[in-house]
Formats: C-alpha cells, sequence, structure tokens
C-alpha cells in the first residue's frame, strides 16, 4: 500500500524529532512541507534554519497552536495536505509531574482538534484512501516491565503510569478510534527513547553532554538502574517514512533501537566517549561527574519494544548503533555551542533547580 505524500502538514516540526524529521523528508524527497509549531520553550526556529534557506520553494513555517482549529483547517484546504504527520506534543515526564494541565490541552485536546480538521478535510476531497494522518506515540503508554518480563508489542495492554505517558496513551485512543469508527486513513506508531542532534537538553543524554562540557553534575534518579531501549533519531525518521510509504491504514508499529542499557551504564559510555573525543573538559575523567539524587515519583523501571512487526511487514530495522549514534551525537554538541548554549535560560535553570535540587 502505498499513500500519495505529495503535500505534508508536519505539527511539532520545529522541534527534537519533529525537525529532524523534516531534515529528512526535505533532502530524501521533493515534495512541498507545511510545518506548524506553536514555538514553546522546546520548539526552535532554529532547527530549521538552514532549511528554510536550502528549500524555500518547498518549506513553508508557520507559527501557530495545534488547537487553533479554524488555523489547522485553512492550512490543510489551501495546501491541499493529504499527509498530517503529527509530532506536536509535551513530552518530558518530569514537566508532566510538576504540572500535567499543559499535557492534557496539547497531547489530548490538540490531537482531537487536528482528528476533527482532518477528518472532515478528508471528507471533503471525497474519502480518498491515499489520504494520511500519521500520530507519532512513545513506548511509556505501555507501563512498566520487570527485568524478565518481555518487550512490549503491538498487542501489549496501555498501562500508562505518568501524566505524560497518559496523555500519549489517550491520544492514541483517538486516533485509533477514527479511524474504526469514521474509516479515517491513520497510522500510529510507538518509538522507545530518541536521542541525536537538536535535543532540548532537558532529557537525559543531552542534559548529560552540556553539563559535562560546563563540568556540572550528572543528575542521575534513584540507584541508575532503570532499563530503557534507545533508538537514534535519523533510524526513527527512517521508520515513519516507511509507514507512511508502506502501511495499510488503520496500522500500529513499535519502533525501537534494540539497544537496552540501564542509565547508570549509558551515563558511563557518554562519559567514556566524551573524554575521547573532548581533551579540554573542565572536569576529567568526566565520571566524576555523576551524582545520583531522588527518583522521580512513579519512575517506570524499564521499557524494551519487540520491533519484528515493523520488520516483518515493511522490512525496516535500526541501522545505527548505541555506541556510533551517542558518538554522532557527541560530536554534534561539540560543534554547535551555538545552537544550545542559548537554550539555557533562567527558566530552564530554574526548571532545573525544581527538578534536581
Amino acid at each position: 500500500m502505498t499513500s500519495g505524500l505529495q503535500r505534508l502538514l508536519i505539527t511539532g516540526g520545529a522541534g527534537f524529532i519533529g525537525s529532524n524529521f523534516v531534515r529528512h523528508w526535505l533532502q530524501t524527497h521533493h515534495t512541498p512541507v507545511v510545518v506548524l509549531d506553536a514555538l514553546t520553550y522546546a520548539g526552535n526556529r532554529a532547527n530549521l534554519g538552514d532549511l528554510e534557506a536550502a528549500f524555500p520553494e518547498q518549506l513553508t513555517f508557520v507559527q501557530g497552536d495545534i488547537g487553533d482549529r479554524p488555523l489547522v483547517d485553512s492550512l490543510l484546504q489551501k495546501n491541499n495536505i493529504d499527509t498530517l504527520v503529527h509530532f506536536a506534543a509535551e513530552s518530558h515526564v518530569d514537566r508532566s509531574i510538576l504540572g500535567p494541565a499543559p499535557f492534557i490541552q496539547t497531547n489530548v485536546v490538540g490531537t482531537f482538534t487536528l482528528l476533527e480538521a482532518f477528518y472532515h478535510h478528508w471528507q471533503g476531497q471525497g474519502q480518498p484512501d491515499q489520504l494520511r494522518f500519521h500520530h507519532v506515540s512513545t513506548d511509556e503508554v505501555y507501563g512498566s516491565l520487570s527485568p524478565t518480563d518481555p518487550a512490549f508489542t503491538e498487542l501489549t495492554p496501555y498501562a500508562p503510569n505518568s501524566p505524560y505517558s497518559a496523555s500519549k496513551a489517550s491520544s492514541d485512543h483517538l486516533v485509533r478510534a477514527y479511524h474504526h469508527t469514521y474509516g479515517l486513513p491513520t497510522l500510529i506508531t510507538n518509538c522507545s527513547n530518541n536521542y541525536g542532534p537538536y535535543h532540548f537538553p532537558e532529557k537525559l543524554i543531552p542534559l548529560s553532554i552540556v553539563n559535562m562540557l560546563l563540568g556540572k553534575a550528572l543528575p542521575i534518579y534513584g540507584d541508575g538502574q532503570n532499563v530503557r531501549d534507545w533508538l537514534y533519531v535519523v533510524d526513527h525518521c527512517r521508520a515513519i517514512d516507511v509507514v507512511l510509504h508502506r502501511a495499510q491504514p488503520g496500522s500500529t508499529y513499535n519502533i525501537g533501537g534494540n539497544a537496552e542499557i540501564s542509565n547508570l551504564d549509558l551515563i558511563g559510555l557518554l562519559c567514556d566517549q566524551m573524554d575521547a573525543l573532548a581533551p579540554d573538559l573542565p572536569v576529567r575523567p568526566s565520571r566524576d561527574l555523576i551524582t545520583f539524587v531522588s527518583d522521580r515519583p512513579g519512575h517506570d523501571r524499564r521499557y524494551a519494544m519487540d520491533i519484528r512487526k515493523i520488520h516483518q511487514d515493511l522490512g525496516w530495522s535500526p541501522q545505527v548503533t548505541l555506541e556510533m549514534g551517542l558518538r554522532q551525537t557527541l560530536q554534534w554538541y561539540l560543534n554547535h555551542p551555538d545552537w544550545w548554549q542559548p537554550l539555557l535560560t533562567a527558566a530552564y535553570q530554574q526548571f532545573y533547580q525544581e527538578i534536581y535540587g
């Protein structure tokens, strides 16, 4: 099955994964892309700056909210959109614990608004099969695994444990319902933890990279034995591309990196790579900066993704190993202090103190 994929609307396209996907798409395809992003704290127009210069006829940026129904309607109609790829989301568990309301508004109400707009757009087009609404979600909707549990499959029951994961689970259910009730040609992908360039420095890997470069502590929750599966963002973008082109409407696919590792071992590996790449660090060895802090409330112990379905159905598998991806990510941050230094604002420092003290 191949959809039209001629005119894309990408929500959250100035964020971390969204901007990497815009970059992948523009460098791989020759179709117009409209990016809709509210440019909240994690959305950054600079993520797209070189792309806007390189693809002026192909890339259109619109600052706006996915909850603005008249705006979404006008973008769909004016640009004759046939494919909506929905990245826009509040995504940081710690922030959802401090204040869950924006997560409900953006992830649940915002997704509902997009679904309603795309449904009426699809109806107005005569309900063509080639349209696609692709919803990008997370492995966190499945809950937590013990060390011996089998990995999450697409049939694993949902059991979200944080306000963030509950909001994403809610949006997944809405997308699924619009397919099964109305026949809307939807797709859902649930990915494991992403890392790579353009990642706002509140998440574990970019935060640790920036702190090493500044000689600051590397905070690790609890005993550091929480396990995650890590997916290089470029591999994730390739997977979404494959799903858009080949998956049947109504499909759900897990996307993972086949790279399970504890937080403590991950940061140790990152420290060793940083020491090898950056000879003039403020503190060496970087492992001396590792600091254990009080655990996050309700912290899920382990995530793991079974990706056999996407490999068997669509032929996708991750190409970048964890060691290779971390090295490329470190090198990118070393080469782009002009990108990450302006993000360390007073608001960022206040949030950091609230979380880590």
